[in-house]
């Protein structure tokens, strides 16, 4: 199998190192972008993110990265992956530090969970991701796995995006997909074996 190169981008607010890892260990050639430019040369992009929606939307336009994640996705053949805030940041709006707007790369909007009884936020630990539609991320994967969660906020969209959901807090959508672009509001770097997988398909995609 060709070695595949995978951009992770680093905006400063979050660490990346140990999905770097997790990366390198599935074999990829892994490089951190820092500047816009070198957006466009991967064969795939991780968009990942830790804190809060509104301040690193201010960062990804400061930094011109906004107009070359959308130039990425463009090409078709080419895997995006959001994870945690990255997923997040695919939307087109966030409540989060107030109205913002996001990527608009998965048409849905970005809100805060809500507590039923005996439940904590933010959401931290372990949860099954119930798969609602078939998709390579989760290839070879079982249904109800489990995987790790450190979140306040949920993407709400149309089912026809929606990989998996979440008991938690209501359910909220797990994991999301449109075309190329892929989201997954979990940690797969620290989900153990299930989330390499998830990291290994994301390479084979």
């Amino acid at each position: 199998m060709t070695v595949k190169s995978v951009a992770i981008l680093d905006h400063g607010l979050c660490n990346i190192h140990s999905i770097a890892r997790s990366f390198e260990q599935c074999g990829a050639n892994v490089s951190v972008v820092t500047q816009a430019k070198d957006i466009c040369s991967a064969d795939r992009l991780v968009l990942p993110g830790v804190g809060a929606f509104s301040a690193t939307v201010k960062i990804l336009r400061a930094g011109g990265y906004e107009d070359a994640i959308k130039e990425f996705a463009k090409i078709k053949e080419r895997p995006l992956l959001g994870v945690c805030l990255g997923m997040q940041l695919l939307a087109d709006t966030s409540e989060e530090g107030g109205m913002e707007t996001g990527l608009g790369l998965v048409p849905g909007r970005v809100v805060r969970l809500n507590a039923c009884k005996g439940e904590r936020i933010p959401h931290v630990g372990w949860n099954e991701v119930m798969l609602r539609s078939q998709s390579r991320l989760f290839s070879d994967i079982p249904n109800c796995s489990d995987f790790y969660f450190v979140h306040s906020y949920k993407f709400v969209c149309e089912d026809n995006y929606v990989i998996g959901v979440t008991d938690y807090c209501g359910g909220f959508v797990s994991a999301v997909s449109l075309g190329n672009v892929s989201g997954v509001q979990f940690h797969p770097e620290k989900s153990q074996g299930f989330g390499r997988k998830v990291l290994n398909n994301f390479m084979l995609a």
